[in-house]
């Protein structure tokens, strides 16, 4: 299950690109879910645990993935914390509702994110409702972002 919690979250971890350096482990490079967020979001191809071939910046390390692949890592590898998904984009948002299918998942937002047309169920946070599509996202985001 998806939770949201919009708006200022004090034990969200807000700086997502930094926690990832200080924290990610090798083998979340290799997982066939980070191979496949990275060939998608950031375009690239994972060639081992420290190289990454990307088409604009050539063989980088783990720690030159986006933002947005960063924070689905931490999302993936990390479930006790709760991450800012705000640092994410809409083309992030597909693998936000897959790992809330295999496991729940508590996410920060301070925006509204496009979850696409497909029905999808989300628990808010802040006033504790559910919402079944991006509609009733729309919303419930204008309440409180």
């Amino acid at each position: 299950m998806l939770n949201i919690y919009f708006g200022d979250m004090p034990e969200a971890i807000y700086n997502t690109e930094v926690y990832f350096v200080n924290v990610y482990d090798d083998k979340w490079i290799v997982d066939d879910f980070a191979k496949e967020v990275i060939k998608k979001v950031d375009k690239s191809e994972v060639l081992d645990s420290q190289a990454i071939k990307s088409p604009v910046l050539g063989i980088i390390s783990p720690e030159r993935l986006s933002g947005g692949t960063k924070t689905l890592l931490l999302m993936k590898n990390m479930p006790d914390k709760i991450f800012n998904a705000s640092t994410c984009g809409d083309n992030c948002a597909k693998y936000i509702l897959k790992i809330a299918r295999e496991r729940d998942l508590t996410i920060n937002l301070r925006h509204l994110m496009d979850f696409g047309k497909a029905r999808f169920k989300a628990h808010i946070l802040n006033d504790n409702s559910d919402v079944t599509g991006m509609e009733e996202l729309l919303f419930k985001a204008h309440e409180y972002v």
